[in-house]
Protein backbone atom coordinates (compact mmCIF):
# COMPACT_ATOMS: atom_id res chain seq x y z
CA UNK A 1 0.00 0.00 0.00
CA UNK A 2 2.62 2.36 0.77
CA UNK A 3 4.21 2.02 -2.68
CA UNK A 4 1.29 2.11 -4.44
CA UNK A 5 0.63 5.47 -2.62
CA UNK A 6 4.02 6.92 -3.67
CA UNK A 7 4.17 6.05 -6.68
CA UNK A 8 0.42 6.98 -8.07
CA UNK A 9 -1.44 10.51 -7.62
CA UNK A 10 -4.29 10.07 -5.74
CA UNK A 11 -7.38 12.50 -5.36
CA UNK A 12 -9.89 10.32 -3.31
CA UNK A 13 -10.38 6.94 -2.51
CA UNK A 14 -13.15 4.21 -1.85
CA UNK A 15 -12.57 1.47 1.04
CA UNK A 16 -14.05 -1.70 -0.21
CA UNK A 17 -11.78 -3.89 1.50
CA UNK A 18 -14.29 -5.79 3.91
CA UNK A 19 -15.21 -9.50 4.44
CA UNK A 20 -19.64 -9.71 4.93
CA UNK A 21 -20.76 -12.61 5.70
CA UNK A 22 -22.51 -12.38 8.84
CA UNK A 23 -22.88 -16.36 9.06
CA UNK A 24 -19.07 -16.82 8.36
CA UNK A 25 -18.30 -13.80 11.03
CA UNK A 26 -19.74 -15.55 13.72
CA UNK A 27 -17.82 -18.54 13.34
CA UNK A 28 -14.36 -16.69 12.06
CA UNK A 29 -14.98 -13.27 14.22
CA UNK A 30 -10.63 -12.66 14.71
CA UNK A 31 -10.59 -12.60 10.46
CA UNK A 32 -13.05 -10.01 10.34
CA UNK A 33 -11.54 -7.66 12.44
CA UNK A 34 -8.47 -8.35 11.52
CA UNK A 35 -9.67 -7.87 7.93
CA UNK A 36 -12.32 -5.00 7.83
CA UNK A 37 -10.68 -2.64 10.95
CA UNK A 38 -7.38 -3.41 10.10
CA UNK A 39 -7.37 -2.75 6.41
CA UNK A 40 -9.76 0.55 7.35
CA UNK A 41 -5.95 1.65 9.81
CA UNK A 42 -3.71 1.07 7.16
CA UNK A 43 -5.24 3.27 4.76
CA UNK A 44 -6.49 6.29 7.15
CA UNK A 45 -2.53 6.10 7.98
CA UNK A 46 -1.36 5.93 4.40
CA UNK A 47 -4.06 8.64 3.69
CA UNK A 48 -2.33 11.14 6.11
CA UNK A 49 1.13 10.77 5.24
CA UNK A 50 0.50 11.53 1.40
CA UNK A 51 -1.89 14.05 1.54
CA UNK A 52 -4.72 12.66 0.10
CA UNK A 53 -8.24 13.82 1.74
CA UNK A 54 -11.20 12.19 0.43
CA UNK A 55 -12.53 9.07 1.42
CA UNK A 56 -15.97 6.77 0.57
CA UNK A 57 -16.30 3.96 3.38
CA UNK A 58 -18.75 1.32 2.32
CA UNK A 59 -20.56 0.95 5.76
CA UNK A 60 -23.76 -0.80 6.40
CA UNK A 61 -27.23 -1.15 7.50
CA UNK A 62 -26.48 -3.66 10.21
CA UNK A 63 -24.98 -0.42 12.42
CA UNK A 64 -28.85 -0.27 12.75
CA UNK A 65 -29.48 -3.69 14.15
CA UNK A 66 -33.20 -4.56 14.36
CA UNK A 67 -34.58 -0.77 14.59
CA UNK A 68 -37.48 0.13 16.41
CA UNK A 69 -39.25 2.25 13.86
CA UNK A 70 -39.22 2.06 9.83
CA UNK A 71 -37.58 3.21 7.37
CA UNK A 72 -34.16 4.02 9.07
CA UNK A 73 -32.66 7.51 8.83
CA UNK A 74 -29.30 8.49 9.26
CA UNK A 75 -30.16 9.85 12.05
CA UNK A 76 -31.53 6.38 13.81
CA UNK A 77 -29.92 4.88 16.58
CA UNK A 78 -27.29 2.19 15.94
CA UNK A 79 -28.03 -0.75 17.61
CA UNK A 80 -25.58 -3.27 19.60
CA UNK A 81 -24.74 -5.11 16.56
CA UNK A 82 -26.44 -8.60 15.64
CA UNK A 83 -22.97 -10.50 14.51
CA UNK A 84 -19.10 -9.49 14.41
CA UNK A 85 -19.66 -8.24 10.89
CA UNK A 86 -21.70 -5.66 11.75
CA UNK A 87 -19.57 -5.22 15.21
CA UNK A 88 -16.86 -3.78 12.43
CA UNK A 89 -18.82 -1.86 10.68
CA UNK A 90 -19.56 -0.08 13.80
CA UNK A 91 -16.06 0.30 14.96
CA UNK A 92 -14.95 1.73 11.29
CA UNK A 93 -17.63 4.50 11.26
CA UNK A 94 -16.37 5.37 15.14
CA UNK A 95 -12.50 4.84 13.79
CA UNK A 96 -13.74 7.62 10.81
CA UNK A 97 -15.68 9.73 13.42
CA UNK A 98 -12.45 10.19 16.17
CA UNK A 99 -9.99 10.59 12.95
CA UNK A 100 -11.90 13.66 11.91
CA UNK A 101 -12.16 15.09 15.82
CA UNK A 102 -8.69 14.72 15.77
CA UNK A 103 -8.26 17.22 12.92
CA UNK A 104 -6.73 14.68 10.28
CA UNK A 105 -7.56 17.43 7.26
CA UNK A 106 -9.62 14.43 5.80
CA UNK A 107 -12.94 14.74 4.29
CA UNK A 108 -15.08 11.61 4.72
CA UNK A 109 -18.62 10.13 3.23
CA UNK A 110 -19.74 6.78 5.15
CA UNK A 111 -22.71 5.26 2.86
CA UNK A 112 -24.75 2.42 4.32
CA UNK A 113 -25.58 0.11 2.28
CA UNK A 114 -28.54 -1.88 2.24
CA UNK A 115 -28.67 -5.01 0.42
CA UNK A 116 -27.04 -4.90 -3.20
CA UNK A 117 -27.95 -7.25 -5.56
CA UNK A 118 -27.79 -8.31 -9.58
CA UNK A 119 -25.01 -7.68 -12.39
CA UNK A 120 -23.92 -5.24 -14.92
CA UNK A 121 -26.70 -5.16 -17.31
CA UNK A 122 -24.13 -6.56 -20.24
CA UNK A 123 -23.66 -9.69 -18.07
CA UNK A 124 -20.26 -9.14 -18.29
CA UNK A 125 -19.55 -8.08 -14.89
CA UNK A 126 -21.12 -9.52 -11.56
CA UNK A 127 -21.07 -11.62 -8.41
CA UNK A 128 -19.47 -14.50 -8.29
CA UNK A 129 -19.29 -16.22 -4.90
CA UNK A 130 -16.65 -18.84 -3.41
CA UNK A 131 -18.32 -21.66 -2.14
CA UNK A 132 -21.86 -21.87 -1.50
CA UNK A 133 -23.11 -18.53 -1.40
CA UNK A 134 -24.32 -16.31 1.40
CA UNK A 135 -26.41 -13.88 -0.09
CA UNK A 136 -30.18 -14.60 -1.42
CA UNK A 137 -29.98 -13.64 -4.72
CA UNK A 138 -26.53 -15.53 -5.91
CA UNK A 139 -28.25 -18.54 -4.27
CA UNK A 140 -31.80 -17.85 -6.38
CA UNK A 141 -29.46 -17.94 -9.73
CA UNK A 142 -27.02 -20.97 -9.03
CA UNK A 143 -30.59 -22.75 -7.56
CA UNK A 144 -32.26 -21.92 -11.02
CA UNK A 145 -29.59 -22.68 -13.44
CA UNK A 146 -29.26 -26.49 -12.08
CA UNK A 147 -26.20 -25.57 -9.20
CA UNK A 148 -27.82 -26.08 -6.15
CA UNK A 149 -30.40 -28.39 -5.44
CA UNK A 150 -33.29 -25.60 -3.55
CA UNK A 151 -33.09 -22.96 -1.94
CA UNK A 152 -33.63 -22.69 1.95
CA UNK A 153 -35.71 -19.22 3.14
CA UNK A 154 -34.53 -18.94 6.82
CA UNK A 155 -37.06 -18.30 9.28
CA UNK A 156 -41.10 -18.33 7.82
CA UNK A 157 -42.67 -16.81 11.20
CA UNK A 158 -41.83 -13.32 11.33
CA UNK A 159 -44.26 -10.19 11.78
CA UNK A 160 -44.04 -9.73 8.29
CA UNK A 161 -46.05 -9.41 5.69
CA UNK A 162 -46.04 -13.19 4.59
CA UNK A 163 -43.38 -14.44 7.50
CA UNK A 164 -39.97 -14.26 5.71
CA UNK A 165 -37.26 -11.30 6.72
CA UNK A 166 -37.37 -7.77 4.84
CA UNK A 167 -34.44 -6.17 3.15
CA UNK A 168 -34.27 -3.12 1.00
CA UNK A 169 -32.47 -4.88 -2.24
CA UNK A 170 -30.70 -1.72 -4.28
CA UNK A 171 -29.14 -2.54 -7.94
CA UNK A 172 -25.45 -2.35 -7.71
CA UNK A 173 -25.17 -0.15 -10.43
CA UNK A 174 -27.17 2.22 -8.45
CA UNK A 175 -24.87 1.60 -5.36
CA UNK A 176 -21.89 2.30 -7.78
CA UNK A 177 -23.54 5.31 -8.85
CA UNK A 178 -23.86 6.92 -5.69
CA UNK A 179 -19.80 6.30 -5.02
CA UNK A 180 -19.51 8.84 -7.57
CA UNK A 181 -21.79 11.30 -6.46
CA UNK A 182 -20.37 11.02 -3.07
CA UNK A 183 -16.91 11.63 -4.42
CA UNK A 184 -17.62 14.53 -5.91
CA UNK A 185 -19.58 15.80 -2.92
CA UNK A 186 -17.24 15.04 -0.42
CA UNK A 187 -14.48 17.01 -2.56
CA UNK A 188 -16.29 20.41 -2.57
CA UNK A 189 -16.23 20.39 1.07
CA UNK A 190 -14.20 22.00 3.96
CA UNK A 191 -11.41 19.67 5.40
CA UNK A 192 -12.21 17.58 8.49
CA UNK A 193 -15.78 16.86 7.34
CA UNK A 194 -17.25 13.63 7.64
CA UNK A 195 -21.10 12.47 7.04
CA UNK A 196 -23.15 9.12 6.36
CA UNK A 197 -25.69 8.22 3.95
CA UNK A 198 -28.61 5.76 3.36
CA UNK A 199 -27.70 3.80 0.24
CA UNK A 200 -31.35 1.98 -0.42
CA UNK A 201 -34.32 2.29 -2.44
CA UNK A 202 -36.49 3.31 0.06
CA UNK A 203 -38.51 0.00 -0.14
CA UNK A 204 -38.38 -3.45 1.72
CA UNK A 205 -39.08 -6.67 0.24
CA UNK A 206 -39.62 -9.23 1.53
CA UNK A 207 -37.54 -12.42 0.49
CA UNK A 208 -40.79 -14.78 -0.79
CA UNK A 209 -41.28 -11.49 -2.21
CA UNK A 210 -37.59 -11.45 -4.16
CA UNK A 211 -38.22 -15.46 -5.42
CA UNK A 212 -41.78 -14.59 -6.81
CA UNK A 213 -40.17 -11.29 -9.06
CA UNK A 214 -37.11 -13.18 -9.83
CA UNK A 215 -39.66 -16.39 -11.28
CA UNK A 216 -41.56 -13.43 -13.12
CA UNK A 217 -38.46 -11.35 -14.33
CA UNK A 218 -36.77 -15.13 -15.55
CA UNK A 219 -39.43 -17.20 -16.47
CA UNK A 220 -38.01 -19.63 -14.37
CA UNK A 221 -39.88 -21.98 -11.84
CA UNK A 222 -37.66 -21.93 -8.27
CA UNK A 223 -37.34 -25.00 -6.20
CA UNK A 224 -37.41 -23.58 -2.08
CA UNK A 225 -38.32 -24.57 1.12
CA UNK A 226 -38.99 -22.38 4.37
CA UNK A 227 -36.38 -23.77 7.33
CA UNK A 228 -35.93 -22.17 10.73
CA UNK A 229 -34.48 -18.76 11.61
CA UNK A 230 -31.20 -18.18 10.68
CA UNK A 231 -28.86 -16.79 13.75
CA UNK A 232 -27.68 -13.03 13.63
CA UNK A 233 -30.57 -12.39 10.73
CA UNK A 234 -32.50 -9.18 11.74
CA UNK A 235 -36.45 -9.09 10.96
CA UNK A 236 -36.86 -6.06 8.93
CA UNK A 237 -34.78 -3.03 7.25
CA UNK A 238 -35.79 -0.78 5.15
CA UNK A 239 -33.94 2.85 3.88
CA UNK A 240 -35.08 6.19 4.23
CA UNK A 241 -33.29 8.08 1.22
CA UNK A 242 -34.72 11.61 1.78
CA UNK A 243 -30.74 12.58 3.19
CA UNK A 244 -28.83 11.68 0.19
CA UNK A 245 -32.10 12.14 -2.72
CA UNK A 246 -31.54 15.71 -1.41
CA UNK A 247 -27.94 16.59 -0.72
CA UNK A 248 -26.16 14.42 -3.29
CA UNK A 249 -29.27 14.16 -6.20
CA UNK A 250 -29.16 10.37 -5.78
CA UNK A 251 -31.84 7.98 -5.85
CA UNK A 252 -32.55 4.61 -7.24
CA UNK A 253 -32.97 3.79 -10.59
CA UNK A 254 -33.41 0.41 -11.55
CA UNK A 255 -36.32 -1.68 -10.37
CA UNK A 256 -36.08 -5.33 -8.26
CA UNK A 257 -36.83 -7.00 -11.26
CA UNK A 258 -33.98 -5.04 -13.70
CA UNK A 259 -31.91 -6.21 -10.78
CA UNK A 260 -32.80 -9.84 -10.37
CA UNK A 261 -33.44 -9.93 -14.76
CA UNK A 262 -29.64 -8.55 -14.75
CA UNK A 263 -28.33 -11.12 -12.48
CA UNK A 264 -29.76 -14.12 -14.11
CA UNK A 265 -28.01 -12.63 -17.07
CA UNK A 266 -25.10 -12.82 -15.16
CA UNK A 267 -25.69 -16.37 -14.06
CA UNK A 268 -26.26 -17.37 -17.43
CA UNK A 269 -22.86 -15.97 -19.22
CA UNK A 270 -20.69 -17.90 -16.10
CA UNK A 271 -22.87 -20.99 -17.26
CA UNK A 272 -21.62 -20.58 -21.28
CA UNK A 273 -18.38 -19.69 -20.07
Amino acid sequence: MDSLFSQEKLDGMIHFAAYKAVGESTQKPLNYYENNVGSLVVLLRLMEKYGVKNLVFSSSCTVYGQPELLPVSEDTPRKPAESPYGNTKKICEDILKDVINSKSGLKIISLRYFNPIGAHPSALIGELPRGVPNNLVPFITQTAVGLREKLSVFGSDYPTPDGTCVRDYIHVMDLADAHLKALEYVEKQPDNFIDIFNVGTGKGNTVLEVIHAFESASGQKLRYELTSRRPGDVEQVWADTTKIAALLNWKAAFSLEDALRDAWRWQLALSKG
